[in-house]
């Protein structure tokens, strides 16, 4: 069996070079008509391929390549076809991840990864047959599938980890980021790509322009208001990261070596969950409890408890859905107007 060599998303779009029509021999310029249109499909379809990967954000796909990577080694490892797989190919192999400890969430994406290369190759998704799914029922069942939550940075705790950072330009900046990303519920992507030209100080507040974001793939951008704060304001946290940074144009937030020299290149989303939990531990919390996401989350949960409606939380935050934001308001809401208020 041919060892699969680590695969990228593109090149799982893109077809084989060694396939479609041969070119015969004859004589002087060996390329026919139709030839030269075979080639010109081909790189067509190349094109295509390139086209039909970016449908997946540029998370998935690294996701994507890591899963796959796996799955080609098991393959090779039990000499078994990955391409197209058996459904029992697939079953196995998801037996297998679960008994390394993976969660459901983490095989399911396995299993999309593994649907994903076999339609790019023109493959029935093996994924689809009963057995794959009896096996991956089986798992949630034995295990559960009740997803990890990182702790959400409300209030109180943000402001423990903004006091809790060092003086100077690293402190500067991490403040900045921590305030900001919660004021405006960005999550930690939204956080790493934004550039100077996407902000605009008003008298109110401060308007930032996402381009491109987790609901919005196809970059139709929306416009995120930060409102001022009283005694953390993240728009003069910003304002002074700004000019102490010297940061004019390009990314917002960037990384800082030795010496306190500023990169040209914007931080990356994991970056972001760095600093997150390094503010975390300074502040005395466990930092395995949050990461990037806990800003978006301490907004959310510490407006619904102050009363803010769901359609004022999808304002800032861009949820496509109403119902993914009841479970905040929910959690706020919990003790109020309780049945059992007054029985003890």
């Amino acid at each position: 069996m041919a060892r699969m060599s680590s695969p990228s998303i593109p090149d799982l779009c893109r077809p084989d070079p060694c396939q479609g029509t041969a070119i015969a021999d004859h004589g002087g310029d060996p390329r026919t008509a139709g030839d030269r249109a075979a080639t010109a499909l081909a790189h067509d379809l190349a094109a295509a391929g390139g086209f039909a990967a970016e449908a997946k954000a540029p998370a998935t796909r690294r996701a994507y390549a890591s899963d796959l990577r796996a799955y080609a080694a098991w393959c090779t490892a039990r000499s078994v076809t990955p391409l197209p797989a058996a459904p029992e190919t697939v079953a196995a192999f998801l037996a297998h991840e679960a008994g390394r400890g993976l969660k459901p969430s983490s095989l399911e994406r396995r299993r999309a990864a593994i649907r994903f290369l076999h339609r790019s190759a023109g493959f029935a998704d093996p994924g689809r047959d009963e057995s794959v799914r009896a096996t991956l029922a089986g798992i949630r069942r034995t295990r559960g599938s009740a997803p990890t939550r990182k702790q959400p940075a409300t209030v109180d705790r943000l402001v423990a980890m903004v006091e809790a950072l060092p003086p100077g330009f690293v402190g500067t900046r991490d403040r900045a980021l921590l305030l900001l990303g919660f004021a405006g519920a960005f999550r930690r992507a939204e956080l790493a790509g934004l550039a100077v030209e996407d902000l605009e100080e008003t008298a109110d507040g401060l308007l930032v322009t996402l381009r491109r974001s987790k609901t919005d793939p196809n970059g139709y951008g929306r416009v995120v208001p930060v409102i001022r704060g009283q005694t953390h304001c993240p728009v003069a946290a910003l304002r002074r990261w700004l000019v102490v940074s010297g940061i004019l144009a390009g990314p917002v937030f960037r990384a800082i070596g030795v010496g306190d020299r500023l990169a040209d290149l914007a931080l990356s989303p994991y970056g972001v969950a760095v600093i997150v939990k390094r503010a975390a531990a300074r502040a005395g919390f466990d930092p395995a409890g949050f990461a990037g996401h806990s800003l978006r989350r301490g907004f959310l949960t510490s407006a619904a408890a102050h009363g803010a409606s769901l359609f004022k939380l999808r304002d800032v935050s861009g949820h496509a859905s109403l119902d993914c934001l009841t479970g905040y308001v929910d959690a706020a809401e919990r003790f109020q107007d309780h049945a059992g208020a007054g029985l003890l």
